[in-house]
C-alpha cells in the first residue's frame, strides 16, 4: 500500500476517528472527570490499576492535550492527506514512548490497551512511508 492509495487514506481516517472518540472526553474539566473516572473504575475492576488523585495540574494537561487531540483528529477525519498519516505516524511513536515511559516508571497498566492501539496504527501509518523510500533507495542504486 503507497501513501497515496485510497486505502492507507483510510487508515488515516480511522485513526482520526479512534482519537476523537478517545480523546474528546478529555477536552474538557467536567468531561475529564467522568473519563478519569471510568478509567479508575474500570482499570480497578479488571485489576490494571487505577488513575492517580486528579489536582488542578493533571485536569490542565489533560485538557490541554484532549483540545488539540480533537483538533487534529477532525483534520484528519475532515481531509485525510498523506501528510497527514506521516506526522501523525511520527506522533504515535512519540506517544507510545511516553507512554511506555510511564508504565516504566509506575503508570497504572490501564494505560497497556492504548499503548498497543498506538504502537498499531503508527506501525500502519509508517510501514507504508518506509517501503517506499526503500523502494526509492533501490531505485537509486540500480540507475547509479
Amino acid at each position: 500500500m503507497s501513501p497515496a492509495a485510497p486505502a492507507y487514506l483510510r487508515v488515516v481516517r480511522t485513526s482520526g476517528w479512534y482519537d476523537l472518540i478517545v480523546t474528546a472526553g478529555f477536552a474538557t474539566p467536567w468531561s475529564y472527570r467522568l473519563v478519569h473516572d471510568l478509567l479508575s473504575a474500570g482499570g480497578d475492576a479488571a485489576g490494571l490499576g487505577t488513575m492517580p488523585a486528579l489536582t488542578p495540574m493533571q485536569t490542565l494537561y489533560a485538557n490541554l492535550m484532549g483540545s488539540v487531540v480533537v483538533v487534529w483528529s477532525l483534520l484528519r477525519v475532515i481531509r485525510p492527506l498523506p501528510l497527514h498519516g506521516l506526522l501523525d505516524g511520527v506522533a504515535r511513536m512519540l506517544f507510545s514512548l511516553w507512554q511506555a515511559y510511564a508504565l516504566a516508571h509506575g503508570g497504572p497498566a490501564v494505560l497497556w490497551p492504548f499503548l498497543v492501539v498506538e504502537v498499531s496504527f503508527g506501525i500502519a501509518q509508517l510501514a507504508p512511508w518506509l517501503r517506499t523510500r526503500v523502494t526509492a533507495g533501490r531505485e537509486t542504486v540500480r540507475h547509479s
